[in-house]
């Protein structure tokens, strides 16, 4: 006789399941998108921009929080992937990719509340716009149109359909798809420099010479643009078509623009 007492999921599960993974995918992608609009191509703030602590300052720690700040919305989105995959049996049931699309909306916009609230007024640590003359009128902007506008229109949306409106789906539901997609692609390209960036600011271990980067500039075809007094911090030009991910082999701890939690835990090391 078989002993297994390990049983599927109940429906109430999954319907549960079903709902916070659009929670969380949709909490996830509004934090790429911050990482990828304001951190990388407008370069508008880091997340600890506001702090003004002269050893938060110090460039090294602006992009380890960054870099923590990325690996935090990578774990949000595995939770959500995981919750979205214990529920995969209920994407052909009626009202299941409405659910699901309402959700992520909705929890797209409540990133974007939570960190003008917190972030922005209650910890102070950044602003949208570090170099605008009224900060506020930016935070408010951003807080209103990516925030308020999009929990409202999520939830109109899921009160104006409910679980069960739409007619039945297909055996293969879109939503998901879509979903799982947008994650797996925002997540990389929110570790990528803008088009024509070629430049990379790579921390080095500890004890690095300038021979020792040197030598790693040399392996990746690279040229040196700048370095901090303190010859850990280093500007890299790759190049067109330069590898940052090849500065991890010759001593780098963290390559601004790769994918970033890798340097992010071997910080921690040294």
């Amino acid at each position: 006789m078989s002993t297994d007492t390990t049983y599927p999921p109940s429906p109430a599960q999954v319907a549960t399941g079903l709902s916070w993974s659009g929670y969380l995918l949709g909490f996830a992608l509004g934090g790429f998108f911050d990482g990828i609009l304001l951190h990388q191509v407008l370069q508008w703030h880091h997340l600890l921009s506001a702090v003004e602590s002269s050893a938060v300052q110090d460039i090294r720690v602006q992009i380890l929080a960054d870099g923590l700040f990325h690996a935090a919305m990578y774990l949000v989105a595995a939770g959500g992937l995981w919750l979205l995959w214990r529920s995969r049996r209920r994407f052909a049931e009626a009202g299941a990719d409405r659910l699901l699309a309402v959700n992520a909306l909705i929890g797209f916009g409540v990133w974007h509340i939570i960190d003008g609230v917190l972030s922005h007024w209650i910890l102070g640590i950044h602003r949208i716009r570090m170099d605008s003359a009224n900060p506020l009128l930016w935070d408010l902007l951003w807080f209103v149109v990516f925030g308020v506008a999009v929990v409202a229109a999520g939830w109109r949306l899921r009160r104006g359909g409910g679980a069960g409106g739409g007619g039945r789906l297909a055996p293969v539901a879109v939503t998901p798809i879509v979903l799982t997609l947008a994650v797996l692609v925002a997540g990389p390209v929110a570790a990528l420099p803008p088009p024509g960036v070629t430049t990379v600011m790579v921390l080095f271990q500890p004890g690095t010479t300038a021979t020792d980067v040197f030598a790693a500039v040399a392996a990746v075809d690279g040229r040196t643009v700048w370095q901090d007094p303190s010859g850990q911090l280093w500007a890299i030009d790759l190049g067109e078509g330069g590898s940052a991910a090849a500065l991890y082999r010759h001593g780098a701890l963290l390559v601004s623009n790769t994918l970033l939690p890798t340097g992010c835990l071997d910080w921690f090391r040294t």
